[in-house]
């Protein structure tokens, strides 16, 4: 048992302090790019926002969208139906956009994710005069110069698309969304300067000619993850992804147990259907960590019960903790300086990206228990049994 401990235990401190290196290269990466200016590059944009049901703060999410300081773009607002409860609040933002606004009504998914489906319409209806096709989403609060920047490094033809992510910030607070932020945070530091980034469906921008290039309605096909797929046809066609940390999306709202649970849960078994690899190198790293953790506390409670010293051990688990717990601060550092018009929230919930983020690998652990027994989902009210990754059920 005490051999078992230590072999665990120094494998996660190696993990751990690796990890930390690359948070503080993120850091680093961060305060580069966000002193960069954006370039000149404004071609003609469709930007993309598919929407569903009322959530909180949505009207002020999407008059986010229609007010980027960008010369050329139009957007469209896409619903499944047009009776869906979001439909009054996106007739009141179109008509008061200053930039062309749209609404289009794609109608019902049939073997794909709702989202997908409103995606292939809205593009299939775009006509020759768009270069550049970005996605968003309706949850999230972009700033002014959100799209300006994430369209400018397309003026590089390497670049196959630009991304981003989200940050979750808390409106009236509370445990459960302390920890799905912190939970979330974790997720934004695997993108970077390196050839394994993913597209966010919330922030991603590609050249209508890259898009139909590598065949991303292919991809769609039958799909019920917009933004892996998007990922998927560019890996496939050796199309470079490039991370801008600086386009980070704030994203307000609060949630409890059971919503956290099914969020956290639905993103890993998303991961598990079209990232397996991915999914399996989360899988190992979290319950290495949970494995050091609860192996140590079992080991410090056999040590007092013999009378033997149980200090060091109890050291070794606190370091741990506290590696995670700084990683967990510098990508707070990092993302106060990227979004200083949230610094004063940031700065009152800093708990939740530090404190809390030792506990989150135990959350990661119960996803990856539950998405290794099932493949169904419930996303914004649909349940999906994910068959495959070209394989959608409608449940």
């Amino acid at each position: 048992m005490e051999l078992i401990f230590y072999i665990v235990v120094g494998a996660e401190l190696l993990l751990s302090l690796w990890s930390l290196i690359q948070g503080i290269q993120w850091l680093a990466m961060t305060r580069r790019r966000s002193g960069q200016h954006s370039g000149f590059f404004t071609p003609r944009v469709a930007l993309l926002c598919p929407c569903r049901g009322i959530e909180p703060g949505l009207e002020e999410n999407l008059f986010a969208l229609t007010a980027q300081d960008y010369p050329n773009f139009e957007i469209f607002f896409i619903l499944a139906r047009a009776e869906d409860n979001a439909s009054t609040i996106l007739k009141r933002v179109t008509t008061a956009s200053i930039a062309p606004a749209h609404i289009v009504i794609a109608g019902r998914a049939q073997g794909c994710g709702e989202k997908v489906n409103n995606l292939r319409v809205a593009i299939d209806q775009l006509d020759a005069s768009f270069n550049v096709v970005v996605f968003a989403d309706s949850d999230g609060r972009p700033g002014r110069q959100w799209l300006t920047h994430l369209v400018a490094p397309l003026n590089d033809p390497r670049v196959g698309a630009t991304t981003t992510f989200r940050w979750w910030l808390p409106i009236a607070g509370g445990f459960f969304t302390a920890l799905g932020c912190a939970w979330d945070a974790s997720i934004v530091t695997m993108l970077g300067e390196h050839n394994r980034n993913f597209c966010w469906g919330g922030g991603t921008a590609m050249r209508l000619s890259v898009f139909d290039e590598v065949k991303v309605k292919d991809h769609w096909a039958g799909a019920v993850s917009d933004d892996w797929g998007i990922t998927s046809a560019l890996r496939a066609a050796g199309r470079q992804i490039q991370f801008i940390p600086e386009c980070l999306v704030p994203t307000l709202h609060d949630t409890d147990a059971k919503n956290l649970l099914n969020f956290t849960n639905r993103q890993i078994t998303i991961t598990r259907v079209y990232a397996p690899k991915v999914w399996a190198a989360g899988a190992f790293s979290h319950f290495l960590y949970c494995a050091a953790i609860i192996l140590g506390i079992t080991q410090i409670i056999q040590l007092i019960s013999i009378g033997q010293l149980w200090l060091t051990t109890a050291l070794v688990i606190i370091l741990i903790m506290l590696l995670a717990a700084v990683k967990g601060t510098v990508r707070w550092i990092a993302v106060t300086d990227l979004l200083p018009a949230y610094k004063q929230k940031l700065q009152a919930y800093a708990w939740a990206w530090t404190l809390l983020a030792p506990l989150v690998p135990f959350l990661y652990a119960i996803n990856f228990a539950t998405s290794a027994f099932t493949r169904k989902i419930k996303w914004r009210g649909i349940r999906y049994n994910l068959k495959s990754a070209s394989q959608t059920e409608i449940i």
